[in-house]
This record gives C-alpha cells, structure tokens and sequence, in this order.
C-alpha cells in the first residue's frame, strides 16, 4: 500500500464564541478533522494531504499555513479565483451551541471540476477518505466526477472510506441525499455511518439493515455508530461483531466525534491492526475527543493519551 493518506473536502474559517462579545478564529470541517487526527496518528513514514479549492485571498493562504503547520500536505488543494473559504460561526447561549454558515463563494465546491487533477492526485494515495459533506456541496455532475476518480483509485489499491455524515440542508432534497449516500458507498471499502442519521434517512429498522443496505452497494466493511450504544460492525472478510464504546462521565463537545473515529480506525488499520482492534482504538479517541472543547484536541497527543 501507497505510504500516503488523502482526506477530500471542504475545510472552513471557524469563529467560536469565547466570550458575549468575542470569537476565536480556527480552521475546521470534518474530512479536515479526519486528516488533521490521521497526521498525529500515522508514523512519519506516511504523508497525509488535503484534497480541497481554495481562493487566492489572505485568509485561504493563512488556511494554506496552517495545514503546513499540522503536517498536512497543501499539493492538492486546487486554486480557484475569484473564490474564498467557507466559513462557519459557532454561537453559545446558556450552554447550548448554534451554528451558522457562509459557504456559497467556497472554492471547495469546485473541488472536483478538474478531472485531471483529481486523477494525479488520487493516484498517489494509499488510502482515500471522504464524506457525505464532501459529496453534498458539489453539483451532480462534480459529484459524479468525483466518485468516478476515487471508484478509480480504489480499483488501482487504494483503501477507501466514506463517513455518510448527514447535512439535510446542503442537499436539494431526501431522495438526492440518499442517491448520493449510495453513490459514495458504491467507491467505498470502508462505510462509516451514524445510526440516528441513517436509519431515520433509509428507514432502517436496525443497524443490521444499515449494514446489509452499503455492503450491496459494494462496501467490504461497514461500522455502524451509535451514540452510547454498542458499535455494530460487518466485514466480508471476518462477520458480524459488537463493540462497546469507552465510557464518557461528561461529553463536553461532541464536534469531531465521528471525525477521530474514522482517522482511529484508518490508522489503526494502516499500521497493521485488526478491523476489531483498529475499530476500538478509534472508539477510545473519539471518547476523549468529545470531553475537550473544540474540533481538534492537541491535549490528547501532548499528553501521549492516543490509543
């Protein structure tokens, strides 16, 4: 397997609410969450990148730093003019969080418009990951680009995995959400959906059914999350297993979650670990993940508590 991993998305300015009258800028979106948790998880011997748009203005090149910073790779990221990044605001009132967006301008969503550029960079990864939000804010036709070219690299070795993540509001409608649900795990070896999203979508009765549905599609391996409920998981290669998530006293912020999980699992799965091994791992780092605030969490790896 190719020493390289590649994450594909939209990653956004953040400003968090610190203060009534003050917001801390960051950078964040969930396939750059994944990359971002892979880079300090992986040995140095694999390379971890960023396949994305970006503008040409200050903020997409300070963006550009800090992936450099992180150790993410920046080759990939596809100049667009006359575009911008995405940007997201998080707004706290008696504990409770809101969010609001500014994507439109995203150079993200253009993402995929160069088919060529797509190819060269897919060609090198050794393993792919993406998301339904990847998928979510292009147009059908950059959307059948892109799982075309991920289809492509997994058919020349690439391990590929799709976090369905659900975001109703950035499809045109249901029935576009589920067809592209399926697109994206038809490419997929690896699918990594959420219970409450997914069987509320397909009405799915169990997580079984969850299961049964992407593996047609094509998955080999399929983990079904399910909040504080047990881990339900398929694989061609080894069955059906359950695995019970790590306790958590207090979820702080639940941001990023599913993220870690998916960067966990790939990591652990690149270094050699067993599906069942590798997929614990990623439980036990998503559980510390959401007991710190944020959507990364360098404390974890400062105090050397990754799994």
């Amino acid at each position: 397997m190719k020493q390289h991993f590649l994450s594909i998305g939209e990653c956004m300015v953040e400003l968090a609410q610190i203060a009534p009258d003050t917001y801390r800028r960051g950078f964040a979106g969930d396939t750059f969450n994944t990359a971002w948790y892979a880079r300090r998880l992986l040995p140095q011997t694999w390379t971890v990148g960023y396949l994305s748009g970006i503008g040409e203005d200050a903020v997409s090149d300070e963006m550009c730093g800090f992936f450099r910073e992180a150790g993410i790779q920046t080759d990939a990221l596809r100049l667009v003019p006359a575009r911008t990044v995405g940007l997201y605001m998080i707004s706290t009132e008696a504990g409770e969080r809101s969010f609001s967006y500014w994507r439109s301008e995203s150079a993200a969503r253009l993402l995929a418009e160069d088919e060529r550029f797509l190819a060269q960079h897919l060609a090198q990864a050794g393993m792919v990951h993406f998301s339904g939000i990847t998928l979510a804010i292009l147009s059908p036709q950059h959307r059948s680009s892109l799982c075309y070219a991920i289809g492509q690299a997994r058919a020349q070795g690439a391990m590929v995995s799709f976090d369905t993540n659900l975001r109703p509001r950035l499809w045109e409608d249901a029935d576009t959400m589920r067809a592209g649900l399926m697109l994206g795990a038809s490419v997929a070896d690896v699918v990594l959906p959420s219970f409450d999203e997914d069987g509320a979508l397909f009405g799915d009765a169990t997580p079984k059914d969850t299961i049964e549905r992407y593996c047609k599609a094509g998955a080999k391996t399929v983990l079904v999350k399910n909040g504080a409920d047990p881990l339900t998981g398929f694989s061609k290669a080894g069955g059906a297993f359950e695995l019970a998530t790590s306790t958590v006293d207090k979820v702080i912020d639940s941001t990023a979650a599913g993220d870690s999980f998916a960067a966990g699992l790939m990591a652990g799965l690149a270094t050699g670990k067993s599906l069942q091994d590798a997929a614990k791992a990623a439980t036990i780092l998503a559980a510390r993940v959401i007991q710190a605030p944020g959507a990364l969490v360098p404390e974890i790896f400062q105090q050397g508590e990754q799994p």
